[in-house]
């Protein structure tokens, strides 16, 4: 099987799929929505912006500022736009995907939606869920920069086409493996942004080591409770996919989630943390989705519901900490 990939996204989460890819495939479609940094990556053979210090393989990668080339060119689209950015990017090629393979390597909700991407494209666009996988992991793309091991997880309804994407992005530093769980995966991958955002609220708090265990051990247990609610299938929760990417999430320097918790532990207000980071932090738009979800199954999940409170309803993180403590085990 050769198919053509299309990147969509021109951040470091693209821009090392786009690595990732070139170490296997001929041919890489790949939009970057600014042309002048489209003429920078042409020219210096890296991505001004993101992840600069890698040095890309351009004789194999057709850059391009229009999004509808690319979609047009490619029968695989890796979606890796920030979830805030993906619904207005999406409505230019509106016409485009519904007999495309997408594979979404994000990790959060849609905020116009408030669904998952596999969802809001079934939904919003008509694409079969058939047609839809997820690209997860633990595997921050700085680490892919460096060349250093990581693992990631290519889900989908579709065998052939997932085991075909799987081994499209195994190379000497990634180890690749294929999952059927596709909505379990890409809910895992939702649900660990918060759990990480509220493991750096509590280091912000100035809560120690043994605490931070505490609450990962309750986030697992939670995250286990929640994607049986939606989803009730077989699954071993303490795959890679599930408790590996969040504990890279909870405990990683590269963490943007962890890094957003921890400044409002430390007394940001959330507009002033965020506004700081100048990156988006999915997590923070995945809590409203995750605590709608608890109302409508009438279920409590205590972690989610202090994330909840915190960044939307502006109690103090400090008390939400007490309450939250009182409930671990």
């Amino acid at each position: 099987m050769k198919k053509v990939f299309g990147v969509l996204g021109g951040g470091s989460w693209g821009t090392a799929l786009v690595k990732i890819l070139s170490e296997n495939c001929d041919k890489i479609n790949w939009y970057v929505r600014n042309q002048e940094n489209v003429d920078y990556i042409n020219k210096f053979k890296s991505n001004s912006n993101y992840l600069n210090s890698v040095s890309l393989k351009i004789n194999k990668i057709n850059v391009s500022a229009s999004i509808k080339d690319v979609t047009k060119n490619s029968e695989i689209l890796v979606l890796a736009i920030p979830s805030p950015f993906l619904n207005s990017e999406l409505k230019k090629i509106d016409n485009l995907i519904i007999d495309k393979h997408i594979f979404s390597a994000l990790k959060g909700v849609v905020p116009d939606s408030h669904l998952v991407v596999s969802e809001h494209l079934n939904q919003k666009y008509g694409v079969p869920l058939s047609n839809i996988g997820i690209i997860t992991g633990p595997c921050h793309a700085e680490e892919v920069a460096l060349e250093k091991l990581s693992y990631l997880t290519v889900a989908s309804q579709d065998a052939q086409i997932g085991q075909f994407v799987k081994k499209s992005l195994q190379t000497k530093f990634i180890n690749s493996k294929f999952s059927e769980d596709s909505l379990g995966v890409e809910y895992a991958a939702m649900l660990k942004n918060i759990y990480a955002l509220v493991a750096g609220v509590s280091n912000g708090l100035g809560y120690g080591d043994n605490f931070q265990s505490v609450l990962i051990s309750n986030s697992v247990q939670e995250m286990k409770k929640f994607i049986k609610t939606i989803y009730k299938v077989k699954r071993d929760i303490n795959g890679s996919e599930y408790l590996g990417d969040l504990l890279v999430t909870s405990y990683s320097s590269f963490s943007r989630n962890r890094t957003l918790g921890n400044m409002i532990g430390r007394g940001y207000t959330i507009s002033s943390a965020i506004s700081e980071m100048n990156m988006i932090s999915e997590g923070y738009y995945a809590t409203k989705n995750a605590y709608e979800i608890g109302l409508e199954n009438k279920t409590k999940f205590k972690i989610i519901e202090t994330a909840y409170e915190i960044l939307y309803n502006g109690r103090s993180p400090k008390k939400c900490f007490k309450d939250l403590s009182e409930k671990l085990n």
